[in-house]
């Protein structure tokens, strides 16, 4: 196994956030120093930080420096203030419901908690940094309760997955990734087939750049190369994250996830969502509530600097699809494995 140290995307350096700028990945690795929420609002927006549970994380931060921003010892006042923050931050991507967890938690706390404003900012910091402990808590655990559930194989499993939901898309270990991971370091891992994931390209960027990192053997294909890797019999499972899930299990993950868990049912090859369980939308009944994000058509079009299309081309670019739940063999979370028609049973555990 590789000797490099662990991916945290997300870490608090005494007076500001340091992330990881996943856009320059992986030819460059690069920090961004943030220190405004402003400033961590565009950060989310233009993706230097993605992945649901991630970008949770720096919603977290980002309402503790809008709230170290705020000039008045008047509680009230504070409070509204606070408010602008949280609408900032929740404009900046509509699908991952990490996001919006974490911004009510932040104003939960600010709401509960008495005494002066500057006892306020100094528990909404500690608040942040308990989100960003449990969410790799609840990673590691993830990625336990996912390798148990593994499909039982003579040989070493080959996983396919799709987008980036490891360590850079977390506070660490990651979500898919994270039942990689365990798989690997339990020694029933052979190989990790990433789909590039287009636009973006987290699979060939990220997720790849993550596996390297570790010494985790691991194959990168097209999009459109999965059926087939399927047919050949290189495949043994699908891993996927989550962006939203709905109470029924239908679930939102990057674009060309339920592509995979199509041709993942026609080849009998189990499909696995991996999911801490603030990523479950109770409020949703079903997967079509779910807000699909519309992003820039630049993304499609254009690879660098280098133009793919001849003007006049009309573009549609949806950043996630919504999987149905049928389609899907368990969610795993950091209470365990069960069927989407079982995830009611896991509400009473969801801390909001």
């Amino acid at each position: 196994m590789s000797g490099n140290p662990p991916v945290y995307p997300v870490v608090w350096k005494e007076d500001h956030v340091a992330l990881i700028d996943q856009t320059r990945l992986p030819t460059e690795y690069a920090l961004v120093e943030i220190r405004r929420y402003d400033d961590m609002a565009r950060a989310i927006q233009t993706m230097i930080v993605r992945g649901a549970p991630a970008i949770g994380v720096a919603a977290a931060y980002g309402m503790y420096l809008g709230a170290r921003e705020i000039q008045t010892e008047e509680r009230g006042e504070f409070l509204t203030h606070l408010e602008t923050v949280a609408e900032t931050l929740r404009q900046t991507r509509p699908t991952a419901v990490n996001l919006f967890w974490a911004i009510a938690r932040m104003q939960t706390v600010a709401r509960q908690t008495l005494g002066p404003v500057s006892y306020l900012k100094k528990v909404l910091l500690e608040t942040a940094q308990e989100i960003q402990a449990s969410d790799l808590k609840t990673c590691q655990a993830i990625g336990d309760y996912g390798l148990a559930v593994l499909p039982s194989t003579p040989q070493k499993l080959r996983l396919l997955t799709h987008c980036n939901a490891g360590a850079l898309a977390t506070a660490g270990y990651g979500t898919a990734l994270g039942v990689v991971r365990s798989a690997w370091r339990g020694d029933r891992l052979e190989r990790v087939y990433a789909d590039e994931t287009r636009p973006r390209l987290q699979g060939a960027k990220l997720t790849t750049w993550e596996c390297v990192q570790e010494g985790i053997p691991v194959t990168a294909i097209a999009d459109n190369m999965a059926a087939h890797c399927m047919k050949q019999g290189l495949i043994d499972a699908v891993v996927v994250g989550a962006d939203r899930i709905a109470a029924n299990g239908d679930t939102a993950n990057k674009i060309g996830t339920y592509n995979l868990a199509i041709v993942a049912k026609a080849h009998s090859i189990p499909f696995f969502v991996a999911a801490p369980l603030s990523t479950i939308d109770f409020t949703l009944v079903e997967g079509s509530e779910i807000p699909i994000e519309i992003r820039d058509a630049e993304e499609l079009y254009q690879i660098g600097s280098t133009r793919i299309y001849p003007l006049g081309v009309e573009f549609y670019n949806p950043a996630f699809d919504v999987t149905p739940a049928e389609l899907i063999t368990a969610i795993i979370t950091e209470h365990g494995a069960v069927a989407p028609s079982e995830l009611y049973q896991l509400q009473t555990q969801q801390v909001v």
